[in-house]
């Protein structure tokens, strides 16, 4: 067989061996086997020595052809496995986007953050700072600076839980208006401040009481301040929180850190002050106390009560939950039972 017999049945054997190739290792193992330095080509290419002077030109033209041709093909054939490749990958990790998807439970903000920060929005709004303070508090702080020293009888009402014998966990947010009495500067304006936290006391846990609830403290100094001042704020305050039909109501009562003090009632917002079950058929539902700041209060913080006076108030987020959702035991806010906390999503 000459050369140029041989060259073109190397060439038509290597172009039927690609494509009859089902792998890609195949096709590279026919490129290194036809194509490299040890392949048939480059053997049949020895024979140029028994080739006429005036043919190898053409012989050499055609084993270059020969070489190219294979190539091509091997490269088409790779093509094609590579997109039949592509494509089985595709078919097998195919994701189908009609089907509906999986449901992502959401969850929702504590009823009780809901409460208190739908509160403390509303005195922000009236100028108010937030200060939570701190819930391992001085004795100082917690009952001293509140007009309590330490043989008052209003110290058993509030018995807590003693770390030392000066420090604490606070009975109330109120322990906080003393470092802020004491920080501020009044030449600059009245102090309108807030106090949200946690606070704790000695007491049986049962549908009403819990030995650590919520509470929110207000205080305002300035000159000037009076009980109509006090009244305003808690009727702008009641009814945002039940309605704005409330009316609000000030019962005498007592509070070492406040002269006079009141205990504030609002008209009841289920029977409109007609009398019910909820309001005990009073037509009244007590929410909070108040009381203008006691003279003493403010002169241990180092203001003249002649120059200046302030108004108090705390009242408890869990209480206003409750009168305002109807719930019926305090003890379910700290359940975490999602049946009893998904009722309450997006309600403020």
């Amino acid at each position: 067989m000459s050369l140029d017999d041989k060259l073109k049945s190397l060439r038509e054997n290597g172009i039927d061996e690609a494509k009859r190739a089902e792998k890609l290792q195949e096709l590279n193992d026919l490129r290194v086997n036809l194509l490299g330095k040890k392949g048939p080509i480059t053997k049949a290419l020895r024979g140029m020595k028994d080739v006429p002077a005036e043919k190898r030109p053409e012989i050499g033209t055609l084993a270059n052809n020969v070489k190219n041709d294979i190539q091509a093909a091997i490269e088409e054939k790779m093509t094609e496995l590579n997109e039949k490749l592509v494509a089985h990958q595709l078919e097998e990790e195919k994701i189908d986007v009609t089907l509906p998807a999986t449901k992502q439970v959401q969850g929702t903000k504590h009823i009780l953050n809901q409460t208190i920060e739908d509160i403390e929005q509303f005195f922000i709004g009236l100028g108010y700072e937030v200060a939570p303070g701190y819930e391992v508090e001085e004795d100082h702080y917690n009952f001293e600076r509140l007009n309590i020293p330490k043989d008052h009888p209003a110290r058993d009402m509030q018995d807590t839980f003693y770390l030392s014998d000066e420090l604490l966990m606070r009975t109330q947010t109120s322990a906080q208006e003393g470092r802020d009495m004491e920080a501020h500067d009044f030449s600059k304006g009245p102090l309108k401040m807030i106090s949200p936290g946690v606070v704790y006391r000695r007491d049986d846990d049962d549908a009403t009481h819990s030995h650590q609830f919520h509470q929110i403290e207000g205080l305002v100094v300035d000159k000037n301040i009076s009980m109509a001042d006090l009244k305003g704020t808690l009727e702008a305050l009641c009814r945002h929180v039940f309605g704005d039909e409330r009316e609000i109501r000030f019962r005498p009562s007592y509070f070492p850190f406040t002269e006079p003090s009141v205990e504030v009632d609002v008209s009841c917002f289920n029977c409109g002050g007609k009398g019910c079950r909820i309001c005990k058929y009073t037509g009244w539902i007590e929410v909070l106390g108040a009381g203008l700041t006691h003279p003493n209060v403010l002169k241990m913080s180092g203001i003249d009560p002649n120059e200046y006076s302030g108004m108090a108030f705390g009242l408890g987020p869990e209480r206003f939950a409750m009168l305002k959702y109807g719930i019926n035991d305090i003890r379910d806010f700290y359940l975490n039972d999602v049946r009893f906390l998904e009722q309450f999503k997006g309600v403020n």
